[in-house]
């Protein structure tokens, strides 16, 4: 199977847990402040990870299927607003299963605002950059989360694994 369609997949289960995080963190005490929480002095706020997560699926949806969505380019100032976006999201993921990707072979090119530029096959570019990158702010965000002391753990993370489970625990 085409990696760029394999990734579709991976995509939408991971937006279903940022969605049950954000959930979890929108009930939680805290509330919309997490939303500027930090892991660091230096790093970007929660909202921005979430934008880059889903950013990351645009940008794929452009580059490996041939697809023109703008993404958002600026910060959820609320968990519902956030959420509402990871359901579109999701729903341009559901239309890309039913398109074709380009073919695995063809170029992809791209600049980052810092100057440096790229240019990899479209199966490289789906291992190399953007399945990465949506890793590394996914999990930023429930690091973030984490860190603010939300009661989350992995299994709030890999939700996803219960459609693959054999028997339920025994205890």
């Amino acid at each position: 199977m085409h990696l760029a369609k394999t990734a579709l997949t991976t995509f939408d289960q991971l937006l279903a847990t940022l969605d049950h995080l954000l959930n979890k963190a929108a009930t939680s005490e805290q509330g919309e402040a997490l939303l500027l929480a930090r892991l660091a002095p230096d790093m970007l706020p929660l909202a921005t990870q979430v934008r880059f997560t889903t950013q990351q699926v645009y940008n794929t949806l452009n580059r490996a299927f041939g697809a023109s969505h703008a993404g958002v380019d600026t910060d959820h100032t609320s968990f519902a607003e956030a959420q509402t976006h990871l359901a579109e999201v999701r729903a341009l993921i559901a239309a890309a299963h039913e398109t074709e990707p380009l073919a695995e072979t063809a170029m992809v090119e791209f600049d980052l605002p810092n100057g440096m530029a790229f240019a990899l096959t479209v199966s490289d570019y789906v291992r190399d950059w953007s399945l990465p990158q949506f890793h590394f702010h996914l999990m930023t965000a429930y690091a973030i989360l984490r860190h603010a002391g939300l009661p989350i753990g992995k299994a709030d993370y890999m939700g996803y694994m219960m459609q693959h489970l054999k028997s339920p625990p025994e205890g």
